[in-house]
């Protein structure tokens, strides 16, 4: 008792970037960018100042989840190297703190949201920030291997929040764009999965690999990679994307087809030599093929909103071929 209260007592105050890790801003960066992207393609006239207001919002709203993640996710993540270095795991920050950042947080963010836009956004903004603290993080993440198929709901929200705070309405488009992201979470997260499978077994936590092997996470994976892509050109049926889209979701879904059937043809997740390395791109060479498709996902999903946003910025006009 007396080690601990002196270990208490000389550790080093936490910082401001101690505060900001606890939000998962690269995690946020992508809600951000996906939530601008259905704000934009609502094509509804906004102020900008009340666009910011509603960027802002999501941004802070994904920042909440995050700290309430990394709070009751604490005993996990000192298990695993992938998160063992995060504040509250790492005694820079108190868990109670995460707790009170993550609660005064959300209610800013959804308070805000209602009142500078609409009740929509602002009510699925908090089922958002529920679903993801409540549902996935202390329930499913660590009762079931379906946890990133059911949680991944939580991530691919932002776009239909964007397009309510737009326009104060969630049409076809909006679940669309939901529907593309929730599709993409379990090859993106499953490939990642497979090469740190090491870590979420030492916690406790039932991914895919740990309760049904690699082999049916690869031809799982597969499985849903057979789905996603496809459905990535149906807004160029639908009036949302022009183009320039067709050709980026045609290109893209095509190469991520190909590392996903590379990826069923390989051994990722059977190797069972120990890891020495701590980056989450540096694995051994038996795993490179979920690295790449896991690597790959994120660039494909990028550029999908990423090219529809430019379209709508730049008026370059949607096809008509499912009209």
């Amino acid at each position: 008792m007396a080690m601990s209260e002196a270990l208490a007592q000389t550790r080093a105050p936490a910082r401001w970037q101690d505060y900001l890790q606890l939000m998962k801003p690269r995690v946020m960066s992508l809600v951000v960018f996906t939530g601008l992207t259905g704000l934009v393609c609502a094509e509804t006239p906004i102020h900008p100042v009340l666009g910011a207001v509603a960027i802002l919002c999501i941004a802070v709203g994904a920042g909440a989840s995050g700290a309430l993640n990394m709070w009751y996710d604490a005993d996990i993540d000192a298990k695993m190297r992938r998160t063992r270095g995060r504040p509250v795991p790492a005694g820079r920050v108190q868990g109670a703190d995460a707790l009170a950042l993550g609660v005064v947080l959300s209610l800013f963010s959804v308070m805000l949201m209602g009142m500078a836009m609409n009740w929509l956004a602002a009510g699925l903004l908090a089922f958002t920030i529920v679903f993801y603290a409540v549902v996935y993080t202390m329930w499913l993440k660590r009762w079931t291997a379906q946890n990133i198929v059911i949680g991944g709901l939580a991530g691919a929200l932002p776009p239909v929040i964007g397009w309510a705070a737009a326009s104060g309405t969630a049409p076809l488009n909006a679940w669309l764009l939901c529907a593309i992201i929730f599709m993409w979470t379990p090859p993106h997260f499953w490939a990642l999965s497979l090469y740190t499978s090491e870590d979420y077994a030492k916690a406790g936590v039932p991914m895919m690999p740990v309760v049904a092997g690699a082999a049916s996470t690869r031809r799982q994976i597969l499985i849903y990679s057979l789905l996603f892509a496809p459905l990535c050109l149906v807004p160029a049926f639908t009036g949302l994307g022009g183009p320039i889209y067709l050709g980026v979701a045609a290109v893209g879904g095509l190469v991520f087809l190909l590392l996903a059937w590379r990826l069923y043809r390989s051994r990722a997740g059977e190797m069972v030599n120990p890891r020495n390395d701590d980056g989450l791109y540096d694995v051994r060479a038996g795993a490179r093929d979920a690295r790449n498709l896991f690597a790959f996902s994120i660039l494909y999903l990028t550029l999908l909103f990423a090219t529809l946003l430019g379209e709508h910025l730049m008026g370059i006009p949607a096809l008509e071929l499912g009209r």
